[in-house]
């Protein structure tokens, strides 16, 4: 049996939280293995348009931002998770400028960073590169990662599973060993170790028919850490972006928040506004009360779109601050600066996933999470605007501080991993199986799990999904795997866990809302937690730290 590569740190995942963790370590001089399932500038923090909310300026303050945060998370959230994230944020942001990252700025005299505003937050800080934020950041920190000796990138790799030690020795303390990972150039399954793993690997709004992400949205890490024994927490609370162009060949691309931030106008087809008959805060209210409002006025008037009007702007302003977006929409064939622009609500955010601790440890000792996979509590029942990359920006970092306090504790030793077995399986037969259920779940995910629920609708949902899971589990066991089949399999599980956390949930607070409890239950909120078969509590494990 070969032996496994052996790494100091793998991080499966490189988004913003990946490379912040990777890069903090290579600086440390740890051996890292950064793993991306395309090129590593293709995740979802590639696309994030808005920004990074930070306490900087001069009128704002921590306790501000975390009261909008609070306030947004609809009683869920871990208020030691918020504040630690919150007031973390400046060095973050200060690390990012340190690393070569260009925010924009004002063309003030003192030429300060411009800082945007955005639905639920009552100052402006939201620190932005124009409209296109993710990119700015994704690009800087990539080519750092790609030309650090101590950071080995692999491009166009999945993982598969989790290996931990239970599967070598069922009686042993468990742990996190390392994983397998395919080549999908090469269509070739390897075992990697690691003192440490860390999941880095987004979430999963493409377990839904309309998503504002790309198509590596597929619960990767929350799948594996689940089947590793991790608990799973808050998976009904799933953030539909309210404004995505509706355009048959837009694929739902993102209209950021920030332009109605900057005075966007959400109208009917006959240009009349309805946000503040939902709610005072009109078009500035948090994401979950204007997504709803729209999914309202749609059915209610038996419309296709709604739309954002933000073309009382000079065409300067819009150029200077939305250049990206006024391009994107120019090529479908609409004008910013002249027109309203057709909007739809589409699948954007998973706020539960991994349970973890601020140092973004899970469960199985040895094995972290970090980013839109893991739930610190910080988002809790809905995500405030420009948060997420906030939170992989600081949880990153604390994680790279709790790997390096520990790392020289944790021995890769001479550990064999299992390798790969495909003895049993052939060629598939049928790969319309498995896209004509790519298909089906999606489908049945944005009918019966979307924006407005009812118990019926998600016990469709769930019957339907456990057929699909049942003949997914089947063709996993029988035949070959490859891209689609291990991201189908990921995200059938996941869409699982969506659903039983939507059914456990008999109230309507924050992202969940259900027609047969509108209501809030209680001003104390409770998570929804889901504990897998194997899980045996091992963040009290002795071996967490020391073993």
């Amino acid at each position: 049996m070969p032996q496994a590569e052996q790494n100091d740190v793998l991080i499966v995942g490189a988004g913003l939280a990946g490379l912040t963790v990777a890069l903090r370590l290579a600086e440390a001089n740890r051996k890292v293995l950064l793993v991306a399932k395309r090129a590593i500038t293709e995740g979802c923090s590639l696309y994030a348009q808005g920004g990074i909310a930070a306490a900087v300026g001069e009128s704002d303050s921590f306790a501000s931002h975390i009261a909008d945060t609070l306030e947004a998370g609809a009683g869920l959230c871990r208020p030691e998770a918020v504040e630690h994230i919150v007031e973390n944020g400046p060095n973050g942001v200060e690390w990012l400028i340190n690393q070569g990252v260009q925010f924009s700025r004002t063309e003030s005299q003192n030429n300060s960073y411009h800082l945007g505003r955005e639905g639920g937050h009552s100052h402006r800080r939201v620190l932005h590169a124009e409209d296109a934020t993710g990119r700015e950041v994704e690009q800087t920190l990539a080519r750092l990662a790609q030309a650090h000796p101590h950071i080995r990138v692999l491009e166009n790799h999945l993982a598969i599973d989790l290996i931990t030690s239970s599967k070598l020795d069922p009686a042993s303390h468990d742990r996190c060993l390392g994983a397998y990972i395919m080549n999908l150039e090469k269509g070739v399954v390897e075992s990697y170790a690691a003192r440490c793993v860390v999941l880095a690997c987004g979430g999963a709004s493409k377990a839904y028919l309309y998503t504002s992400n790309p198509d590596t949205s597929t619960g990767d890490g929350m799948a594996m850490a689940w089947r590793a024994g991790c608990r799973i927490a808050n998976m009904e609370f799933i953030q539909f972006h309210p404004t995505c162009l509706y355009h048959p060949q837009a694929k739902s691309f993102l209209i950021s928040e920030a332009l109605r931030g900057e005075g966007g106008r959400l109208q009917l087809p006959d240009g009349s506004r309805f946000m503040r008959q939902h709610d005072k805060r009109g078009e500035l209210a948090p994401r979950d009360i204007v997504a709803r409002a729209i999914d309202y006025e749609m059915k209610k008037h038996g419309v296709d779109s709604v739309f954002l009007d933000i073309s009382h702007k000079s065409a300067e302003f819009i150029h200077q601050h939305f250049p990206n977006i006024f391009s994107a929409c120019q090529n479908f064939g609409y004008d910013l600066c002249r027109e309203p622009i057709p909007i739809v609500p589409a699948a954007h955010y998973t706020c539960g996933g991994i349970t973890t601790d601020l140092d973004g440890r899970t469960d199985l000792p040895r094995l972290y999470a970090v980013g839109e996979c893991a739930c610190t509590g910080m988002h809790g029942a809905n995500r405030l605007a420009s948060n997420s990359l906030l939170e992989c920006l600081v949880i990153g970092m604390s994680t790279a501080d709790n790997i390096e306090k520990n790392i020289e504790h944790w021995q890769c030793g001479s550990v064999t991993l299992p390798a790969w077995d495909e003895s049993r399986v052939t060629d598939p037969d049928e790969q319309i199986v498995v896209a004509h259920n790519w298909d089906e779940l999606r489908r049945s995910m944005w009918s019966y799990v979307g924006i407005v629920r009812t118990t019926k609708r998600l016990q469709r949902a769930r019957n339907r999904i456990n057929l699909l899971a049942e003949e997914i589990r089947d063709f996993y066991s029988n035949f070959k795997i490859d891209n689609d089949l291990i991201e189908l399999r990921n995200l059938v599980l996941v869409a699982e866990l969506i659903v039983e956390s939507a059914l456990a949930r008999k109230e309507s607070r924050g992202l969940h809302y259900t027609l047969d409890y509108p209501e809030k239950y209680s001003t104390h909120a409770i998570d929804t937690i889901l504990v897998p078969s194997n899980f045996v509590g091992r963040q009290n494990d002795p071996t967490w730290s020391g073993g």
